[in-house]
């Protein structure tokens, strides 16, 4: 059962909003978008601190919407989300010990979207490094290491997490040696989510529920975005707000979010809250190569978000 439930009011605003995007984005193909809408309606059980226990608030089930949202989509940098819980895991169960250096690699992963800084926290989380191609033998105890975060996940047992795939680092220039093998010849084992098993995780995280009440806190402190122009506009394209969902939304708005772009994708995944209206949780992938250089389109959708927002009932 997935976890949320659908809604006809959402079906019907949402599925506007798409006929919206296509209209103004002609070129933007139906099978290159997918989206996970989650209305939080009163009584607000998220961004409460973990004032709920996990049992309790997994018995809660939210209204939402979803196109494509179960199609496997490679996620740039938005899978750094799921490094992030899998890490508040390790440090939780003392899997792995807290240093200054995890814990800077762990900020500039979210907070600056490091492809560095994910590749030493991929390094912690499954005991393996990059490097020269190996042997046979040691490449398959290798391999097997590094798919301890999708073991990880699929321990949750959330239907939504089936058929991901979270092992590759995320690169810049692109993966060599026994990266480049472990992705495979036709890149078969790269990185691949959907945007329902992001939006459930995100879900987890402002519920208060991913790892513990604390470590979801402190994850929330990592997401939230200023949506003030003269905080983000100093690092000039390379911030997650320009071209992503914040920048459709007003000043006044509460962001957090984790974005991810290659030449082929631009995604962002958020969770909003907007004066006297519902908080609401939005993941939107979109795929192509002339889409992901397109900086409007993730804002054109986001505004239409907030005009079905006053609509609801």
């Amino acid at each position: 059962m997935t976890f949320f439930r659908k809604d006809e009011e959402l079906e019907k605003l949402g599925t506007d909003i798409l006929e919206a995007a296509w209209t103004e984005f002609p070129g933007l193909a139906r099978n290159q978008i997918a989206l996970t809408w989650i209305v939080y309606d009163p009584p607000v059980l998220v961004n409460t601190g973990g004032a709920l226990s996990a049992e309790e608030f997994w018995k809660h089930q939210v209204r939402g919407f979803s196109y494509r949202g179960v199609e496997r989509i490679y996620p740039a940098s938005v899978v750094k989300l799921f490094y992030l819980v899998a890490i508040a895991e390790w440090l939780e169960t003392e899997m792995t010990q807290p240093s200054a250096e995890l814990d800077r690699a762990i900020r500039d992963m979210i907070v600056d979207s490091s492809n560095d800084a994910a590749s030493l926290v991929v390094d912690v989380l499954s005991g393996t490094t990059s490097g020269p191609e190996l042997p046979p033998g040691p490449f398959e105890t290798w391999k097997f290491q590094r798919n301890i975060v999708n073991r990880y996940f699929l321990s949750l047992g959330w239907q939504e997490l089936e058929s991901i795939n979270v092992n590759q680092k995320t690169w810049c220039d692109g993966p060599y040696g026994r990266e480049r093998a472990f992705l495979g010849e036709l890149m078969e084992n790269r990185n691949m989510l959907t945007t329902n098993a992001t939006a459930q995780l995100l879900h987890s995280i402002i519920g208060g529920v991913a790892v513990s009440s604390a470590r979801s806190q402190f994850m929330m402190s990592l997401l939230k975005r200023s949506l003030n122009p003269s905080d983000w506009k100093q690092d000039g394209e390379d911030n997650q707000i320009t071209g992503f969902l914040g920048a459709g939304l007003p000043q006044n708005a509460q962001l957090w979010s984790k974005a991810g772009w290659t030449s082929q994708v631009r995604h962002d995944a958020a969770y909003i809250e907007l004066p006297s209206q519902r908080p609401y949780l939005l993941a939107v992938f979109t795929e192509g190569k002339a889409h992901s250089k397109n900086w409007e389109i993730l804002p054109f959708i986001s505004k239409q978000v907030i005009a079905a927002m006053s609509k609801l009932a």
